[in-house]
C-alpha cells in the first residue's frame, strides 16, 4: 500500500507523486504535501459577546434587523432555534417565525 495521504478534495486513495506535487487521478486536484495539513481550517463562529456558537444552537436577536422586502423588522429579543452554521458574509442560516427562512450575521445575536 502507498503512504501517501488522501486528496484533501474527493478523499480519493488512488494519489500520486509527480515532481514536488501530489495528484489525484479522480478529480485533477494538486497539492503539495506540506500544504494537506494548512488546508484543513477550522472555522470558528462566535456571537456579538464572542461566544463560540455551534449548529443547533438557540440564539436571540439583540437588535432591530431590517428584512429587505418586508415591512416590519425583526425585533430585538426574537428567539431563534436550531440554527446552522455557513460560511459567508452571513454565516448563519435559520428560520424565523413570522419571516421564514433567512441568513443572519452572527455579530447581531448572542447565544441563548
Amino acid at each position: 500500500m502507498s503512504d501517501l495521504p488522501n486528496c484533501p478534495k474527493c478523499n480519493s486513495e488512488y494519489t500520486y507523486e509527480v515532481g514536488s506535487l501530489l495528484t489525484c487521478p479522480e478529480c485533477a486536484h494538486e497539492w503539495t504535501a506540506l500544504s494537506g495539513a494548512a488546508d484543513e481550517k477550522v472555522h470558528v463562529w462566535k456571537d456579538a459577546n464572542g461566544t463560540v456558537l455551534q449548529d443547533g444552537d438557540t440564539v436571540t436577536v439583540i437588535k432591530d434587523l431590517k428584512v429587505k422586502g418586508s415591512s416590519s423588522p425583526i425585533k430585538g429579543g426574537t428567539k431563534v432555534k436550531n440554527i446552522r452554521l455557513i460560511e459567508g458574509d452571513h454565516n448563519i442560516d435559520c428560520k424565523i417565525d413570522g419571516f421564514g427562512a433567512m441568513e443572519l450575521k452572527s455579530e447581531f445575536v448572542k447565544k441563548a
